[in-house]
C-alpha cells in the first residue's frame, strides 16, 4: 500500500511538472517578438530568467494603472536603466525574483521546522524584490561616473566640428557617430532626436539636464543656452567648457590618487601588519621554546 501511494505521488508530481512546462511553453508562444534595436543588452544575471520576466511583463504588468508606471518610468529614466529595461520589464523582474527566491529557499528547507521556514521565506521574498532596486542604484552610480568621464571627450568633438564650420546639429551628429559608447552618447542621441522632432535646442538640452541631474552637464547646458541668448560665439563657449571639464577631470583623478594611501591604512593595520609580525616572530618564538 505504501509503495502504491509513493508511486501515485511520483506519477502525480510528474504530471504536474509536465503540465507546468507545457503551460510555460504555450504562454511563451503567445509573447510578441522582442525588439531591442535601440536598447542595451539585458544584464547577464537576468538572462536565465528573462523569458519568465517577459511573460509576467506581458500578461500582468500591462494591467497596472498608468500613473504608477509613469512614476516608475521617470525613475528609470533618471537612473539610466531605461536603456536596458522598460518600466513593465523592471516591475516584472521585481515580481519574478520575489517569487523565485522563496521557492529556491523552500526546496532545501522542506523537511525543516515550519516555524523557521516562514520567516526565512519572507526574508527571501524581500531580498528578491530588493535586488533589482540595488541593481538600479549601482547602475545610477556607474552611469554618473561614465557621463562625468566622457563629457569632456564629447565637448572636444563638438568644439572641433563647430570650428570646422558645422552648425550645432551637425556637430552633435558627428559627436554621436564618433564618440565613445556609453550613457553620455545615449543622452546626446536623445537630444539629437528631440531637436529633429521639432523641439527648440534650448528645450532639448534642458530636458537632458533634468534627466542627468549632474553639475557638469548643468554647467554645459546653461553655458550653451546663455551663448544662444546673448548671440556670443558657440565655438568659444564649447572650447571653454571642454577645457574646464578636462581640468576638473584631472583634479578628480589627482584627488582620488591622494586618497589612496589613506584608504590603505585600515587594510594594512588589520591584515598585512599582523601577518608580517607573525612571520617575523615565529622563528624567534620557536627558538625560544626549544631552548626552554
Amino acid at each position: 500500500m505504501t509503495e502504491l501511494l509513493a508511486l501515485l505521488s511520483s506519477a502525480g508530481l510528474g504530471v504536474a511538472v509536465t503540465c507546468s512546462l507545457l503551460l510555460f511553453v504555450w504562454l511563451l508562444s503567445l509573447l510578441p517578438e522582442e525588439n531591442r534595436t535601440y536598447m542595451d543588452p539585458v544584464p547577464g544575471w537576468v538572462r536565465p530568467i528573462w523569458p519568465l520576466v517577459r511573460m509576467i511583463s506581458h500578461f500582468f504588468c500591462g494591467n497596472v494603472p498608468p500613473q504608477h508606471m509613469d512614476r516608475l518610468d521617470l525613475k528609470l529614466q533618471k537612473t539610466g536603466a531605461l536603456y536596458v529595461l522598460t518600466a513593465e520589464d523592471f516591475l516584472a523582474l521585481c515580481i519574478t525574483l520575489a517569487l523565485l527566491f522563496p521557492i529556491v529557499a523552500a526546496v532545501p528547507m522542506a523537511t525543516g521546522k515550519s516555524g523557521i521556514i516562514w520567516p526565512v521565506l519572507g526574508l527571501m521574498l524581500l531580498m528578491g524584490a530588493a535586488l533589482p532596486m540595488m541593481w538600479i542604484s549601482d547602475t545610477h552610480k556607474r552611469r554618473d561616473r561614465d557621463i562625468t568621464r566622457n563629457l569632456p571627450v564629447f565637448l572636444e568633438y563638438l568644439s572641433m566640428c563647430v570650428d570646422a564650420g558645422l552648425n550645432f546639429l551637425g556637430a552633435l551628429q558627428q559627436a554621436v557617430d564618433k564618440g565613445p559608447n556609453g550613457a553620455m552618447k545615449n543622452e546626446f542621441r536623445i537630444v539629437l532626436r528631440d531637436i529633429r522632432s521639432g523641439l527648440p535646442r534650448a528645450e532639448a538640452l534642458e530636458r537632458m539636464e533634468s534627466r542627468v541631474n549632474l553639475k557638469d552637464v548643468t554647467t554645459f547646458v546653461r553655458s550653451v543656452i546663455q551663448a544662444e541668448k546673448m548671440g556670443s560665439s558657440l565655438r568659444n563657449t564649447l572650447q571653454i567648457q571642454a577645457q574646464q571639464r578636462l581640468e576638473e577631470r584631472f583634479q578628480r583623478a589627482e584627488k582620488t590618487a591622494m586618497q589612496a594611501p589613506v584608504k590603505l591604512v585600515i587594510p594594512l593595520i588589520m591584515f598585512i601588519f599582523p601577518l608580517t609580525f607573525v612571520i617575523l616572530l615565529f622563528p624567534i618564538v620557536v627558538k625560544f621554546m626549544g631552548q626552554t
